[in-house]
């Protein structure tokens, strides 16, 4: 017998402060090794494409792997997770919504450990299904007192600042440019799928912690050279899956310009083995890819409140079979 838990269940449970603690835990046991991750994979078909994750977090008892499948008309989501003492299969998760806040969470991480005290304002470039969970991780770390948005389309931006100011209290405005929300941001969040850069590097003001969540193909790229330049610190949330993922990254790495051994991941931070600012007026990105790490360990929190909170339903699973 296996738990199931619908989108309406996940949606119940999980919390960003929760997921931000489950992830932060996740990346400090990855950085102490005693938790391993392995990047997404792609399977192409002529309609559609399928992506496979996975990760084991042993002390926490977990292991499993995410699954979704993106179609022209359907995109689906789903979390395994198993017991990594007997392998069995314990709950089976509807994983959109967990998939929206885990990311949220693991920019909400980074900006703990990256940004300054002092952040006020959080720019967001970008207006989609995302956008709104990553400016809340942002405000559960953060004491931010104002939020400035850009979108390319002026009815999903006005629907965006309203619902963030009504949801999380905080005055949201619309900007009349990407670099207008760049200039002014103390931490910036990038959430789109452009294939060309948004903002101009040169925008960025001293100090800036950006939080570049939006692309993980080599064909797209939110931030440009200039941008990469100036940041004093670089960390991802896996350097194996940012070598298959990271556009950003391609430009500077082919002209010398940045080598992997200046990229950090997030792991190193969080157990305090790279310290990411000494001065505050340094520039600083984390560049976030979506790892299984977080799924699993978001999903494990949101299993475990499910039992006790008897949320979701029991299924037959024949896991004997050979």
């Amino acid at each position: 017998m296996a738990l199931h838990l619908t989108e309406q269940n996940v949606e119940q449970i999980l919390t960003m402060p929760m997921a931000i603690e489950a992830v932060d835990e996740a990346f400090r046991q990855l950085g102490s090794g005693q938790a391993e991750n392995l990047p997404r994979r792609r399977l192409h078909s002529a309609k559609g494409m399928m992506h496979l994750m996975a990760a084991s977090l042993p002390c926490s008892g977990y292991f499993g792997y995410k699954t979704y499948t993106v179609f022209p008309e359907r995109v689906q989501f789903k979390v395994c997770l198993h017991s990594s003492e007997n392998g069995d299969l314990l709950a089976l998760i509807e994983a959109d919504r967990l998939g929206q806040i885990r990311t949220g969470a693991a920019s909400g991480v980074a900006t703990r450990w990256m940004a300054r005290i002092d952040t006020k304002v959080i720019g967001v470039i970008g207006a989609g299904r995302q956008a709104y969970r990553q400016v809340e991780a942002v405000c559960q770390v953060r004491p931010v007192n104002q939020v400035l948005a850009y979108s390319r389309s002026s009815e999903r931006l006005a629907q965006f600042c309203q619902e963030t100011q009504e949801r999380l209290g905080v005055l949201c405005h619309a900007a009349s440019s990407a670099d207008e929300v760049a200039a002014a941001a103390d931490v910036l969040i990038t959430i789109t799928s452009s294939t060309a850069p948004v903002f101009k590097g040169e925008s960025l003001k001293p100090g800036t912690h950006i939080n570049a969540a939006g692309s993980n193909f080599l064909i797209k790229r939110e931030l440009d050279e200039t941008c990469i330049r100036r940041c004093r610190s670089i960390v991802v949330d896996s350097k194996d899956q940012a070598r298959m993922e990271c556009g950003e990254f391609l430009g500077p790495l082919q002209k010398g310009r940045l080598t992997w051994d200046q990229i950090r991941e997030l792991s190193e931070v969080v157990t305090a083995r790279s310290l990411p600012r000494t001065d505050p007026k340094d520039i600083t990105l984390f560049k976030s890819l979506g790892v299984a790490l977080e799924d699993v360990a978001v999903a494990a929190k949101v299993y475990e409140i499910a039992r006790e909170q008897k949320v979701g339903r029991m299924i037959e699973y024949g896991g004997n079979g050979g």
